[in-house]
């Protein structure tokens, strides 16, 4: 499978880590990276559904690509899209069908800290990304 850069420097960067504190800390790091959104960014319209937290998505298209954006209130949950937006940016719709998430936070080494609340979220905002994509 050929996976966008990002992603594979998640890997790396995750494969470093012996333990859940550093993985922790980790995720903690890669949500600072996301670019902040606007407050009219942050719009009903834009409100991921089925998220117990509050999550922002908007994907663009760019040149037959999705670029995806995303915030959340919470510091942890902004990691995990962060890891997330790293394995979907770039892929062209019929390549974001494919993406396995729990296959994805499994080889990072997250999948067992993943709540079933948490986990739901996390496929509410892709099943978002795939909507996103399907209507372009």
């Amino acid at each position: 499978m050929n996976l966008p850069a990002a992603a594979r420097e998640a890997l790396e960067a995750f494969a470093q880590c012996p333990g859940w504190e550093q993985r922790a800390r980790l995720l903690l790091q890669w949500g600072e990276r996301l670019e902040p959104l606007s407050d009219a960014e942050r719009r009903p319209a834009n409100l991921v559904q089925g998220c117990e937290s509050q999550v922002w998505l908007l994907g663009e298209q760019r040149d037959g690509r999705w670029h995806f954006r995303a915030g959340s209130d919470a510091r942890l949950l902004r990691g995990l899209l962060a890891v997330l937006l790293a394995r979907v940016d770039g892929l062209a719709a019929a390549e974001l069908q494919g993406v396995d998430l729990a296959d994805w936070f499994a080889r990072l080494g997250l999948s067992r800290q993943l709540s079933p609340s948490r986990s739901n979220g996390l496929n509410a905002v892709l099943q978002r990304m795939r909507e996103l994509a399907a209507q372009a």
